[in-house]
């Protein structure tokens, strides 16, 4: 939009959310943003960068590789559970634990 001329001027959800006197649905919304817009005193948040998205991009890319991984393990853990093996807790227990079961 801003290549087109536009100014672009981001507010967070968190202020406009005062602002909602319904239900939410798209309608309200757009009539609770046309109300903080025209607060003098509403603050705007800096539009980001390429490259800060794309940085932005990777660290919740990690942080799902990491969630999976952790449900991953959480599981192996049941698992072996089922069978009478107590491995120790986390990633290195699991590893340990199978490594010395083959």
């Amino acid at each position: 939009m801003q290549a087109l001329g536009h100014t672009v001027r981001l507010m967070p959800p968190a202020y406009v959310k005062p602002y909602v006197k319904r239900q939410k649905n798209d309608t309200t919304d757009a009539e609770a943003i046309c109300e903080a817009v025209t607060r003098p005193n509403m603050r705007f948040v800096p539009t980001k960068t390429i490259k800060q998205q794309s940085c932005l991009m990777l660290h919740r890319a990690r942080h799902l590789f990491i969630r999976q991984q952790t449900a991953v393990i959480n599981s192996i853990h049941a698992y072996i559970a089922e069978f009478g093996i107590v491995a120790p807790v986390g990633r290195r227990g699991v590893e340990q634990t199978a490594g010395s079961r083959r």
